[in-house]
């Protein structure tokens, strides 16, 4: 067996298989939910990569091999001239490593096409029932029911009902207000997609399921830490309380929703971020070092 499909391999199950659950119930996600997210987006990515390279390292030949570990190892892409020297089957192995590519990316287009046409017909529809309103930068919607939430992308806006409106207060709307902001700046929608491509593809992939899980949870808790840069602690739980059994169409970013419990007593009841991120930074490390010695034992093979 070629021994540098070791290295792909053992990440794959790193990031596929070992890390999620890990993940999924570090204590330390819920106060550096940013850390954690770049943890989930690291593994997605890198599993993506080295799932591609296997069947690419199946077929290669050992010397090609060996560049190509040499290349990832170091971080060097290789230059245009090396790449147009390529022998038939370095051009198959690659063409094999984007068509594996390729089954995730194009899940995840579709899941980005397919909500952006759900958040157009649902703008359309507001265009036509709703009103802007200048003061609070939102289109109003008339329903008693209190709910608050956005349409990320293109057709990005934060909807308001009248309901909302009336039994918020100020301070109250403001900050489910700076919430649904948050979730437009940062673009949480793709990560969003990111998750939901994973589960379509792959479903028991541990990755997939707990990702699917804890990927939106820590988008909310992303968003209300940027909006207590804007208002207080005590405003944003409350609103939440009052927005917790409003809804949200498809394809759109709530305040309230099912995690505004957790979510409440995580805002009431806040901790130092600097331990947690160094727990976060650890754990982190540990797993990069994990892979170490299947790098080291690769790279001393002769060519």
């Amino acid at each position: 067996m070629n021994h540098h499909l070791l290295v792909p391999l053992g990440l794959a199950l790193l990031t596929g298989f070992l890390v999620p659950p890990l993940a999924a119930r570090a204590r330390w996600a819920e106060q550096a939910p940013r850390l954690a997210l770049a943890v989930w987006a690291g593994c997605g990515a890198v599993f993506a990569g080295a799932t591609a390279l296997v069947p690419a390292q199946l077929v290669l030949t050992s010397d090609s091999s060996h560049r190509l570990a040499d290349m990832l190892l170091t971080l060097r892409p290789p230059a245009p001239h090396q790449l147009l020297r390529l022998d038939d089957r370095e051009r198959f192995a690659a063409s094999l490593a984007l068509l594996v590519l390729s089954v995730p990316t194009a899940a995840f287009l579709r899941r980005l096409t397919r909500a952006r046409r759900t958040r157009a017909k649902h703008a359309e529809v507001l265009r036509l029932v709703g009103r802007y309103d200048p003061a609070l930068r939102a289109t109003v919607l008339d329903d008693e029911r209190p709910a608050v939430y956005c349409l990320p992308g293109r057709s990005r806006r934060v909807v308001v009902s009248s309901g909302a409106v009336h039994v918020l207060t100020p301070a109250q709307l403001a900050a489910a207000l700076a919430h649904e902001r948050a979730h437009i700046a940062g673009r949480h929608h793709l990560l969003v997609a990111a998750a939901e491509a994973f589960a379509a593809v792959v479903p028991r992939l541990p990755l997939a399921r707990h990702g699917g899980t804890a990927v939106p949870l820590l988008l909310e808790m992303t968003a209300d830490d940027r909006a207590l840069r804007r208002c207080t602690r005590d405003a944003l739980a409350t609103a939440l309380y009052a927005l917790a059994s409003g809804r949200a169409p498809r394809s759109a970013f709530a305040a309230g929703g099912p995690s505004a419990a957790l979510r409440m007593r995580r805002i009431l009841t806040p901790h130092g971020a600097g331990h947690p991120v160094l727990r976060g930074l650890l754990s982190i490390t540990a797993a990069a070092l994990a892979v170490a010695p299947l790098a080291v034992a690769c790279c001393s093979f002769p060519r």
